[in-house]
């Protein structure tokens, strides 16, 4: 299995930000889809809006009128069930399948009208078997993604957002002790303030990943989930309009993740995440609640981290007190103490030596189950600092270095895994075991073991 082989990362653009940053196999609400970085539908600028309104247009058209057709290729995980022949075959079976589902729906308390009503017209949008089996060229380091997601005009933004439903902000954090920078944070990182929620029907998305590819039971529960949506009458089915996975509204829920967390918090008898402030930021907030959220605590802190300190100890495993950090020479670089010295956190260096530092609390952990990429954990908490009026990180990144590319990273795990440090597959996608093999390497050389792959570090690994 390799090291990705068991993650549920929240969407294609935030895969790239964890890939990126070495992110573990932790899972997350969606599977594979957060939002798109660099394009999206514009919606109204005072409200939350439906990123299109209605499956207007047959199922199988559903999505961006841009978008290429399915490849007609087999798939890159050589998964059995992705080769090109399989799809096609589960495609022609697309009707049968979905049809198979009617007894789990009943036993679900979906009506047999609801079932026929919603599934009428759904067709396989094979397309999203090139964006499920992708291996995408990551080319952003983070600090290039942090530019991205935290800039000024979306700042500015975030900051409407939060004096416009001042009310509901007041309501939600009386009620679940959660951040509203927090919450304004992931609405305007997730969907850029409801203008990129995505386009696609939820419904026929999930069908069709329910029904050909691989993961189709996990993917079955959601579409069940997203039936009942709509058979229960919480959103209707121009609502349901997201990723390509089925992420929707503007702090994208999977199904199963709104069947999970959504609130009526107006009292409507709806829950609406698509366009009721209420319920959104109610929801939302409610999510990271029953996570763990720790009411009137921050998610870290920007360190200095000392010449020649032990990398060995950055690492999730190693929570230690923030007390005991700063008698191994981890200093806040502002040179504030720490408010609460007993509370522990493990150090994160995504950068390398070169880099800043950051000690991550339990809300960095909480913020990592609503998508597992440390990079987004660290865009989120780091934009809500900004919004509530912080400063931007202190210490600069190592900008002169470069991304490896896929191929590189390849060798780089294959060349690891030669010398005897690398345990995992092959596959070109940084994660935990990367991680721990490149440092027991930069150990072994006397080079500080920081885990950050570099290009200088290949060159190590190939002996020159």
């Amino acid at each position: 299995m390799t090291e990705t082989g068991n993650r549920l990362a929240r969407v294609a653009g935030m895969a790239v930000l964890g890939a990126v940053l070495h992110t573990g196999a932790a899972q997350a609400q969606n599977p594979f889809d957060v939002f798109n970085l660099f394009g999206g539908k514009s919606a109204a600028p005072n409200a939350p809006q439906p990123a299109n309104v209605g499956p207007q247009k047959p199922a199988s058209q559903q999505g961006s009128s841009a978008a290429p057709p399915w490849s007609g290729e087999d798939g890159g995980s050589g998964h059995p069930t992705m080769t090109a022949q399989a799809i096609r075959e589960a495609a022609a079976n697309f009707d049968n399948c979905v049809a198979g589902f009617w007894p789990d729906a009943q036993r679900r308390g979906i009506s047999r009208d609801s079932f026929a009503r919603f599934t009428a017209g759904l067709s396989p949008d094979l397309r999203l078997m090139d964006l499920m089996d992708s291996q995408p060229e990551f080319t952003k380091a983070i600090w290039e993604y942090l530019d991205i997601l935290v800039n000024d005009n979306r700042m500015a933004r975030g900051r409407e957002i939060l004096a416009q439903y001042k009310p509901q902000f007041d309501a939600v954090e009386r009620a679940y002790g959660v951040d509203r920078y927090i919450i304004a944070s992931i609405w305007g990182i997730e969907s850029n303030y409801s203008t990129q929620m995505g386009d696609r029907y939820v419904l026929n998305s999930t069908a069709t990943l329910a029904c050909v590819g691989r993961r189709q039971n996990y993917f079955k529960d959601e579409f069940l989930t997203a039936l009942e949506i709509l058979h229960r009458g919480d959103l209707r089915p121009e609502q349901l309009r997201g990723s390509w996975a089925g992420a929707f509204g503007p702090t994208q829920f999977m199904p199963t993740a709104f069947k999970r967390f959504a609130v009526d918090a107006d009292g409507d008898g709806r829950r609406d995440v698509v366009d009721n402030p209420a319920d959104l930021i109610a929801s939302t907030a409610n999510n990271l609640k029953k996570d763990g959220w720790q009411s009137g605590q921050t998610w870290g802190y920007e360190v200095a981290v000392p010449r020649g300190f032990d990398y060995m100890k950055a690492d999730r495993k190693q929570m230690l007190t923030l007390a005991r950090w700063e008698e191994l020479g981890v200093r806040r670089p502002n040179g504030q103490p720490f408010p609460r010295g007993g509370e522990k956190a493990y150090l994160l260096a995504p950068a390398g030596a070169e880099g800043p530092g950051f000690l991550m609390l339990t809300n960095f952990r909480v913020i990592m189950k609503y998508n597992p990429a440390e990079a987004y954990a660290l865009a989120i908490g780091h934009f809500a600092d900004r919004l509530r009026g912080g400063p931007p990180f202190v210490q600069p990144w190592p900008r002169h270095e470069r991304v490896l590319s896929r191929s590189e990273r390849l060798e780089l795990q294959q060349l690891l895994a030669q010398r005897g440090f690398y345990r995992g597959t092959p596959d070109g996608q940084f994660g935990s075991l990367t991680r721990e093999g490149l440092r027991n390497f930069q150990a072994s050389i006397g080079a500080p073991a920081d885990g950050f792959a570099t290009g200088e570090m290949l060159e190590r690994l190939r002996g020159r």
